[in-house]
């Protein structure tokens, strides 16, 4: 069995240790595969690389992906063969990311911090999550791990899901629709993937029907919000915050908008990160190397059509 391996050193180690047998070849973002090159397995990285124009030249029969999402991937170059990624590999380190944003707005940070003898001492006013109601659009890895530690804050947690019938997480709640969801929400998460049927999901229609004062987080993809609609709604009061780990285009212009304005948390697409977060991509490979040797069914096996 022959493995092209574009993850680096670690990777291959990793590799090495489950199927020694196998012939490991290494690549950067630099390198090429020499032409009439043959591959039975492709753990992938960097979209774009001229190597998956070679793909079905090679007889790759597997390719991994190291994220999530498949939007920045040519669907043309993932059909004719099977497609897994590291899905539920981040839920750790972005629902801790969900939460501390959650707070950060309820508890005043980083404001609420002293760098002078203030006005006064005893004095604030500040939030609380207890009794609030956390809305989510999404229930894969990352939706469930905020859900989980939204309940221990004592939230009230509403989901919204393409397949209701397969949660089973006690003590959520499914809402009927997305206006059911936005009318109930203090805090909303975005956690589902970027599809056509995602795309500005959260519009100036729909963000008219949210409660007022809400406090919008995303964490999955840009495109889920129109970010004019966005604009006004934060300029209106509709939106009390908007807290943004992702936004379209990425990175954005030095210009934008969104760098300056005062109801907006912007971080740089890196609520994913974590000491733990290669090993955690390692780990998702091998166990599904060891399924692949075995002719077993993958993990995390990719649907490219319906775009997750």
């Amino acid at each position: 069995m022959r493995i092209i391996n574009m993850m680096g050193t670690q990777m291959a180690e990793t590799i090495a240790a489950i199927a020694p047998e196998a012939e490991v070849v290494s690549i950067t973002a630099d390198e090429t595969i020499e032409p009439n090159s043959s591959a039975q397995v492709l753990c992938a990285a960097w979209p774009g690389h001229s190597i998956y124009e070679q793909l079905d030249a090679m007889g790759v029969l597997w390719m991994h992906l190291p994220g999530t999402g498949i939007d920045a991937w040519d669907p043309g170059l993932l059909r004719g063969r099977i497609v897994t990624c590291s899905r539920g590999v981040s839920a750790i380190p972005i629902s801790e990311f969900v939460m501390g944003s959650i707070l950060a707005v309820e508890k005043n940070f980083p404001s609420s911090w002293l760098t002078e003898p203030p006005e006064h001492w005893n004095l604030a006013s500040l939030g609380e999550l207890a009794g609030q109601t956390l809305g989510i659009v999404g229930m894969g890895g990352i939706g469930t791990a905020v859900a989980k530690r939204a309940l221990a804050f004592d939230l009230r947690v509403r989901v919204l899901r393409r397949q209701p019938a397969k949660f089973l997480l006690p003590g959520v709640e499914i809402a009927h629709d997305l206006s059911d969801l936005l009318a109930s929400a203090d805090h909303l998460v975005l956690a589902a993937p970027s599809t056509s049927s995602t795309r500005h999901l959260l519009n100036s229609e729909s963000l008219a029907l949210a409660k007022p004062g809400i406090h919008i987080v995303n964490i999955a993809r840009g495109e889920l919000i129109d970010q004019e609609a966005l604009r006004d709604a934060l300029d209106d009061g509709r939106v009390r915050y908007a807290s943004l780990d992702t936004v379209y285009p990425e990175p954005l212009p030095v210009d934008h908008w969104l760098y300056s304005h005062p109801r907006v948390h912007l971080s740089a697409h890196v609520s994913w990160s974590s000491p733990r977060a290669f090993e955690r991509i390692r780990q998702a490979f091998a166990v599904n190397l060891v399924h692949f040797m075995a002719g077993e069914p993958l993990e995390g096996v990719v649907e490219v059509d319906e775009g997750y």
